[in-house]
């Protein structure tokens, strides 16, 4: 990866970071932002088609449920504003497809909550790739995300360099239930 590739992967993850310090702390989940990022059309400078951040839409939602959600209800002129070369043959699968997904933690494998996965989410969008700042740690599952997108066909890049600060927001709020 060149230098400003890696740079650029940075870049986004620091927006994912962003996001995620919108989350409303809460000490039996974590803190989690995604950006979804379009290179449409193909080869261009990549262009920020959704973001979300984990509790952001109503039901125990996560990061990267909220961003597809999201980039779901965007209406074909706001996909023309945001994409101008976009035609009417061209369906939001076709922007996915060359879409990339930034997220600061590992997307889930399973869900305590019973509502569908991350991984699961991404696979039937059948984004592009997938960037993670820091893995999920065992604090509530033994999560599988990664493995269970590379086995679907989908490349999954691990962004060095802002792991500790991910784990830090994504464990926002906990430290009074360590004191309790």
């Amino acid at each position: 990866m060149s230098n400003s590739q890696g740079d650029l992967h940075l870049h986004y993850l620091k927006l994912a970071l962003d996001e995620a310090r919108k989350c409303t702390p809460t000490p039996t989940a974590f803190c989690v932002g995604c950006v979804l990022v379009t290179y449409w059309p193909n080869g261009s400078e990549g262009v920020v088609l959704s973001t979300g951040f984990s509790r952001e839409l109503p039901g125990n939602t996560h990061a990267e449920a909220n961003a597809l959600t999201k980039a779901r209800s965007l209406s074909r002129e706001q996909l023309k504003e945001l994409f101008p070369a976009i035609d009417a043959n061209h369906t939001l699968d076709d922007l996915f497809a060359v879409t990339d997904v930034y997220t600061t933690m590992e997307p889930c494998s399973i869900r305590t909550s019973g509502l569908p996965p991350c991984s699961d989410a991404i696979i039937q969008a059948h984004l592009r790739k997938c960037y993670i700042g820091v893995g999920e740690p065992d604090d509530f599952v033994n999560c599988e995300g990664a493995s269970k997108l590379k086995s679907a066909g989908i490349a999954v890049d691990w962004v060095s360099g802002l792991e500790e600060e991910c784990l830090k927001v994504a464990r926002t709020g906990w430290t009074l239930r360590n004191e309790n």
